[in-house]
């Protein structure tokens, strides 16, 4: 019966690795590409979120969770036009300070609009139950979530490894200025990768919804432990990112059997061990500034 205990603590780690994974794989990109450290990616989760909250009852879980991050990936589209695409060239700091800005303008936006309490969004009836495996019993909605990471993971990177745009991507975070000497322009490329990566983050949320419940803070408490998947794994790296939020949920959920009240400590421990060790991270890559 422990061993059956424990595997569902790491199951459910792995879960919470599974978000972060999400959110993380889409800074990494954005990072990679323009040079871009956004502080509001959290916020595009809240929202994915909230959006399902509002759409699930008109369209369904089903359909909201294809429509939220549809919507926001074109809420990425105006903001990266209108407002990211003149900081890649600049100083990290606007960026930084810009995206900081964005998201608390978001947090608050969703406070005025739904309330600052928490907003209850159950499960739905279709996808309730549980998994028996002999004596291990696990939640079949977990379960998908983890099955929707793994094929938006596999999905990612086939785009960026079979085809055409992932290796204009590709040489774009290697050399920029080679692809530049080419006569390709990066901008067009940017701007599908925030949306992509937006998208990526409200999935996670939508997702989530019915797990952790929907409040105005829940991207901001997220997007610390993301930037820790992506500070672990190395920036530029896409497995990296991969392996450290799968390293990271284990050791969540390890800590939460073993001392529960040291389960997020444990996260940040394990970010210093590595930073010590190897600076850079896990898989972490040089790259060039977006040109």
């Amino acid at each position: 019966m422990e061993f059956v205990f424990i595997l569902e603590q790491v199951l459910n780690g792995l879960l919470i690795g599974a978000n972060y994974l999400l959110i993380a794989l889409g800074l990494s990109l954005i990072f990679s590409l323009g040079g871009v450290v956004n502080l509001a990616h959290g916020a595009f989760y809240a929202v994915g979120a909230y959006l399902t909250v509002a759409l699930a009852p008109s369209i369904g879980f089903g359909g909201a969770v294809i429509v939220s991050p549809f919507l926001v990936a074109l809420l990425g589209l105006v903001i990266e036009r209108l407002l990211l695409s003149r900081f890649y060239r600049g100083d990290p700091i606007l960026s930084l300070l810009l995206t900081f800005g964005l998201a608390m303008v978001a947090e608050q936006s969703l406070r005025m609009i739904f309330g600052a309490a928490p907003v209850p969004f159950s499960i739905p009836l279709f996808l309730r139950g549980q998994v028996f495996l002999g004596e291990f019993i696990y939640s079949k909605y977990r379960l998908l979530i983890l099955l929707v990471a793994v094929v938006c993971v596999a999905g990612l990177w086939l785009l960026l490894k079979r085809t055409a745009f992932g290796r204009v991507v590709r040489a774009g975070v290697q050399n920029p200025d080679m692809v530049a000497a080419l006569g390709i322009s990066l901008k067009p490329y940017m701007t599908a990768v925030v949306m992509i990566a937006v998208a990526l983050a409200a999935l996670a949320g939508t997702m989530m919804a019915p797990v952790t419940g929907v409040t105005p803070t829940m991207g901001a408490e997220i997007l610390t432990f993301a930037f820790v998947v992506v500070v672990i794994g190395g920036l530029g790296s896409f497995w990296g990112v991969v392996c450290a939020a799968m390293i990271v949920g284990i050791v969540r959920g390890l800590a939460a059997y073993a001392f529960p009240p040291a389960t997020e400590a444990a996260v940040y421990l394990l970010m210093v061990l590595v930073l010590l060790l190897r600076p850079r991270g896990l898989f972490g890559e040089r790259i060039q500034r977006f040109e």
